[in-house]
Formats: structure tokens, C-alpha cells, sequence
């Protein structure tokens, strides 16, 4: 949970501080709903976030072997067991792909943190791209399969 409370924290001030605000007479556009974050998949909750990885600590970024660069999503992934926020133990398998429909490989690879279990995988990314994140989450001791379908739009200039 460190390293996703982390993350959490830098995005949120790295979005203060890039807001000055806009002139008196600009036109600002209403903002849109924030897309859903998690899951609720029976016994399980899935979150999940995408993130360009400069956003990314240098020294966790190091630490988890990942190149911090605006041109580079990274994808996270936790399974908590439902009722007790418990991680658990999950196949995670992923399918990215653009709004032309080119696939973007993502890797994952699991983490584990003390009793924290993350599935992060990274791919890279072009200024205005939207990536449409197909996720397919098994986790132990359960035969069923669900898939999640999640899209998110970057910006690297």
C-alpha cells in the first residue's frame, strides 16, 4: 500500500502545483467525471490506476526497476479480499490497445511489499493517447475470470 499511497500523493501535488489558475477571461471547460477506480468482483475488490511513470519518485522508480519518463504509462493493479482489505493473490493479464486499435504490450510483473501485493506493468505512450486497458483478474481459489475494461488519456507535453 506504500508505494500506491506514494503515488497517489505525488499525483495529487503534482496537480496543485501545475495549476496556476486560468486568466480572468479564459474559458475553462467542465470538467468530466472521474472514471471508477476499482471494482467490486464478488469476494474481491480490484483497483486499479495508469499513470505516466515521471510522476514516479526517483528512488521508487529505482527501486522497482521502472524508467521515469513522460512517454511511459505505468499500470497498477491490486486484489483485495472484500470485507477485510486483505491482499490477495491474483492471476493479472492485461491488454492495451489505442484508439487506432494498436496493441500496446504490458508486461506485469508482481510486487510484494510486506502483506501488500501489487501487478504493475508499463508501456509507452504518445502526447494526447488514449489507451484502452482490457484486464482479466483470477484470484486464488476462485475458477471465475473477470475482465475489467478501463481507458485513460496522456499527456506528455
Amino acid at each position: 500500500m506504500r508505494i500506491i499511497k506514494t503515488i497517489i500523493t505525488l499525483s495529487c501535488l503534482s496537480l496543485l502545483v501545475a495549476c496556476g489558475g486560468p486568466a480572468t477571461d479564459a474559458t475553462v471547460p467542465v470538467a468530466q467525471p472521474a472514471g471508477a477506480t476499482s471494482v467490486d468482483i464478488g469476494d474481491h475488490v480490484v483497483h486499479f490506476s495508469a499513470q505516466s511513470t515521471d510522476q514516479l519518485p526517483p528512488e521508487v522508480a529505482q527501486a522497482y526497476n521502472f524508467v521515469r519518463s513522460k512517454n511511459r504509462a505505468m499500470l497498477t493493479v491490486s486484489v483485495l479480499e472484500e470485507g477485510t482489505n486483505n491482499a490477495a493473490n491474483a492471476e493479472v493479464t492485461v491488454k492495451t490497445v489505442n484508439l487506432t486499435g494498436q496493441l500496446k504490450n504490458v508486461n506485469m510483473r508482481t510486487i510484494t511489499e510486506g502483506e501488500s501485493i501489487y501487478y504493475i506493468g508499463e508501456t509507452p505512450i504518445a502526447n494526447r493517447e488514449i489507451l484502452i486497458f482490457d484486464i482479466s483478474v483470477t484470484p486464488e481459489g476462485i475458477d471465475t475470470t473477470t475482465d475489467i475494461r478501463f481507458k485513460r488519456q496522456f499527456f506528455t507535453n
